[in-house]
């Protein structure tokens, strides 16, 4: 599987196209392009071939010009996929603003923080099942665009004022945007793998329950053939990917309710602080 990686490009051009702040305008007799429909042009591409495909030559061809003219608003594929990342983040909903950090949660502070969180983590679902290739952009260094930051800005509202420190706010947020990254890499991979081979999880699973039977010892494997059976009866398959999503964001939601209220504990007269 092809990875690619952000923060690649050159630093200066790289924000420069993020922001917007340097772009060229067309040449006199050359088609009308942009930075922006470049952009989608470029997305357009990986949604619908994939992030392997994706080179500045099939954006070029997307766009009937000729491979050159895109080095004018677009210095290469490095940026480009900065601008890509930042620009498919403008896709989630964020509403809210100012009102939002505001807002009093009628006496639920626990009920509101992790409404906010899982409102989040489905949006991000959401968003990379569309986009299946972000799934494939390394993004320890994020590409520091304008939608990138209004989302990380929007997220840490969600857990703003709650008890945690900024450090513990930037923490949880990336353990829950963490999980779902991992969570919808692995529904993508079994959607994958039922395009390539024409069969769903649940006829491969009925495929192979009969030869199973034979072989599985349950004397030798008690756990095992106990607790395969179960999970694949319940799911018709060996794994069900939205069953893994909802019970694996509930624990996750779990733990930081727990450590929110550690800290408030430890913040209060009776906590020693």
């Amino acid at each position: 599987m092809t990875t690619e990686y952000t923060g690649r490009g050159d630093p200066a051009r790289s924000l420069a196209l993020l922001w917007r702040t340097g772009e060229r305008a067309s040449r006199k007799g050359k088609p009308d392009l942009s930075v922006d429909r470049i952009v989608r042009a470029a997305i357009e591409v990986a949604d619908t071939e994939g992030l392997a495909a994706l080179s500045m030559r099939k954006v070029a061809e997307r766009l009937g010009v000729g491979t050159m003219s895109l080095y004018t608003y677009v210095p290469g594929k490095a940026e480009l996929i900065d601008v890509m990342l930042d620009t498919v983040y403008g896709e989630l909903p964020l509403p809210g603003g100012e009102e939002e950090a505001a807002a009093d949660t009628a006496g639920k502070p626990d009920g509101g923080w992790r409404a906010r969180l899982e409102a989040i983590a489905r949006d991000h679902k959401t968003l990379y099942h569309r986009h299946p290739w972000m799934l494939q952009v390394g993004s320890s260094r994020p590409p520091l665009g304008p939608n990138v930051t209004a989302v990380y800005d929007h997220s840490l509202r969600a857990v703003d004022g709650i008890g945690l420190s900024d450090t513990e706010m930037d923490t949880v947020v990336t353990l829950v945007t963490g999980f779902v990254n991992g969570a919808v890499r692995g529904a993508v991979k079994a959607e994958q793998v039922e395009r390539l081979t024409g069969m769903t999880d649940e006829q491969w699973w009925w495929a192979h329950a009969p030869f199973l039977s034979k072989v599985m010892d349950p004397r030798r494997y008690p756990v095992a053939a106990r607790v395969g059976a179960a999970a694949g009866e319940a799911h018709n398959a060996p794994y069900n990917p939205e069953h893994a999503f909802e019970f694996g964001l509930a624990r996750v939601l779990d733990g930081v309710e727990v450590f929110v209220r550690s800290r408030a504990g430890s913040a209060s007269p009776e906590g020693g602080a």
